[in-house]
């Protein structure tokens, strides 16, 4: 088994809704993904989407997008982006999910050589900003949610490595120091994948060994539009040092 990372798969959501204007890299991005997704995994791996999975509003328009994903090789296991707003309760979300395609909202997968959390993340203050009411009570949430993950997480791995899954950027290449690295940092965290940031912004994303802990930006244009595997073979003090 490998373990593979691609997010903002951006799927239309039943509209049409092309991606190229965002630029002309993004003409026919879905096929690419696909191509790409088909010719580097196999159907013992696993893929972890962290978020923005489809343009869809409501979860039943997400049901065609969800099950061309399904289609695809490999065990399948998303979180939630800014942009799923189509995502709703995980009772619900479960009941139309393709066999061998799971949601995780700071809950825990157990994948065998390795083990799996994730929740959304939120956007954080940089020195000399505040933030407002409401982006407080939601960064103050999900860093609640990510301790719970991580906890499960830990106790269940026992030993093994723990992969944390992140949408929104928990650090960046000159913002190190964030309450999400502080949080994953007190636990035994092997790595962490993230996406949102898209164009210029990718450059600003961070990628490689922070405090022991790996960092991957994995949205779709910042990896060529074909999953990255995740190395779990080596320990991260090994990962340092070939980094």
């Amino acid at each position: 088994m490998r373990l593979f990372a691609i997010g903002d798969l951006h799927m239309p959501g039943g509209d049409d809704k092309p991606m190229d204007v965002f630029g002309a890299h993004w003409t026919d991005h879905v096929a690419r993904i696909f191509d790409n997704w088909r010719q580097r995994v196999s159907p013992e791996d696993v893929v972890l989407i962290p978020g923005d999975v489809t343009w869809a509003m409501q979860l039943q328009a997400a049901v065609p997008d969800l099950q061309a994903i399904g289609s695809l090789p490999g065990r399948k296991l998303l979180c939630k982006g800014n942009h799923d707003y189509w995502w709703s309760s995980l009772t619900k979300i479960k009941q139309v999910l393709p066999e061998g395609m799971e949601v995780l909202q700071h809950t825990v997968t157990d994948i065998g050589p390795a083990v799996v959390t994730g929740t959304r993340g939120w956007s954080f203050p940089v020195e000399g900003e505040c933030a407002g009411d409401e982006d407080e009570r939601i960064l103050q949430r999900e860093l609640i949610r990510l301790e719970l993950g991580l906890k499960a997480a830990c106790q269940a791995a026992a030993g093994r490595p723990v992969v944390v899954m992140l949408h929104y950027p928990p650090l960046y290449d000159n913002i190190r120091d964030t309450p999400f690295t502080r949080l994953l940092a007190a636990y035994p965290v092997h790595t962490v994948v993230y996406g949102h940031l898209h164009g210029a912004a990718i450059h600003a994303g961070f990628r490689g060994m922070h405090e022991g802990i790996r960092y991957m930006l994995v949205s779709s244009d910042s990896l060529g539009f074909a999953p990255a595997e995740i190395p779990l073979g080596e320990d991260v003090a090994q990962i340092a040092q070939n980094e």
